[in-house]
Protein backbone atom coordinates (compact mmCIF):
# COMPACT_ATOMS: atom_id res chain seq x y z
CA UNK A 1 0.00 0.00 0.00
CA UNK A 2 2.71 2.42 1.11
CA UNK A 3 4.48 1.89 -2.18
CA UNK A 4 1.34 2.27 -4.52
CA UNK A 5 1.10 5.84 -2.50
CA UNK A 6 4.38 6.77 -3.32
CA UNK A 7 4.06 5.80 -6.83
CA UNK A 8 0.53 8.11 -7.45
CA UNK A 9 3.03 10.63 -5.01
CA UNK A 10 5.61 10.65 -7.84
CA UNK A 11 3.18 10.76 -11.02
CA UNK A 12 1.51 13.72 -9.36
CA UNK A 13 4.65 15.46 -8.44
CA UNK A 14 6.12 14.74 -12.10
CA UNK A 15 2.10 16.28 -13.53
CA UNK A 16 2.41 19.43 -11.58
CA UNK A 17 6.30 20.09 -12.76
CA UNK A 18 5.16 19.96 -16.27
CA UNK A 19 1.91 22.18 -15.47
CA UNK A 20 4.58 24.24 -13.62
CA UNK A 21 6.63 24.66 -16.98
CA UNK A 22 3.63 25.21 -19.12
CA UNK A 23 2.61 28.34 -16.97
CA UNK A 24 5.96 29.84 -17.41
CA UNK A 25 5.89 29.66 -21.09
CA UNK A 26 3.91 32.69 -21.56
CA UNK A 27 1.56 33.93 -24.57
CA UNK A 28 1.43 37.53 -25.74
CA UNK A 29 -1.93 38.80 -26.09
CA UNK A 30 -3.06 42.09 -27.26
CA UNK A 31 -5.87 43.43 -25.66
CA UNK A 32 -7.93 46.77 -26.16
CA UNK A 33 -9.73 47.74 -23.42
CA UNK A 34 -11.80 51.26 -23.19
CA UNK A 35 -10.27 54.13 -21.35
CA UNK A 36 -12.55 53.41 -18.23
CA UNK A 37 -12.15 49.95 -17.88
CA UNK A 38 -8.41 50.44 -17.69
CA UNK A 39 -8.48 52.62 -14.90
CA UNK A 40 -10.65 50.16 -13.38
CA UNK A 41 -8.33 47.91 -13.74
CA UNK A 42 -5.77 50.12 -12.42
CA UNK A 43 -6.58 50.96 -9.50
CA UNK A 44 -7.85 47.58 -8.32
CA UNK A 45 -4.27 46.17 -9.20
CA UNK A 46 -2.72 48.59 -7.46
CA UNK A 47 -5.13 47.60 -4.28
CA UNK A 48 -3.78 44.02 -4.55
CA UNK A 49 -0.60 45.38 -5.50
CA UNK A 50 -0.14 43.95 -8.76
CA UNK A 51 0.55 45.24 -11.68
CA UNK A 52 -2.28 45.71 -14.10
CA UNK A 53 -1.23 42.94 -16.56
CA UNK A 54 -0.86 40.65 -13.13
CA UNK A 55 -4.13 41.65 -12.24
CA UNK A 56 -5.44 40.90 -15.56
CA UNK A 57 -3.92 37.40 -15.05
CA UNK A 58 -5.18 36.76 -11.99
CA UNK A 59 -8.59 37.55 -12.80
CA UNK A 60 -8.61 35.29 -15.60
CA UNK A 61 -7.09 32.38 -13.90
CA UNK A 62 -9.83 32.52 -11.16
CA UNK A 63 -12.64 33.36 -13.69
CA UNK A 64 -11.52 29.63 -15.35
CA UNK A 65 -10.87 28.07 -11.59
CA UNK A 66 -14.57 29.35 -11.09
CA UNK A 67 -16.05 27.82 -14.38
CA UNK A 68 -14.17 24.26 -13.38
CA UNK A 69 -15.63 24.03 -10.70
CA UNK A 70 -18.62 24.90 -12.23
CA UNK A 71 -18.65 22.11 -15.09
CA UNK A 72 -17.89 19.70 -12.53
CA UNK A 73 -21.27 20.05 -10.54
CA UNK A 74 -23.49 20.54 -13.43
CA UNK A 75 -21.55 17.06 -15.04
CA UNK A 76 -22.64 15.34 -11.58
Amino acid sequence: MIIEKNKTDIEKNKTDIEKNKKDKEKKQLLLRLSSSLWEELASWAEDDFRSINGQIEYLLHECVKKRKKTSKKSAE
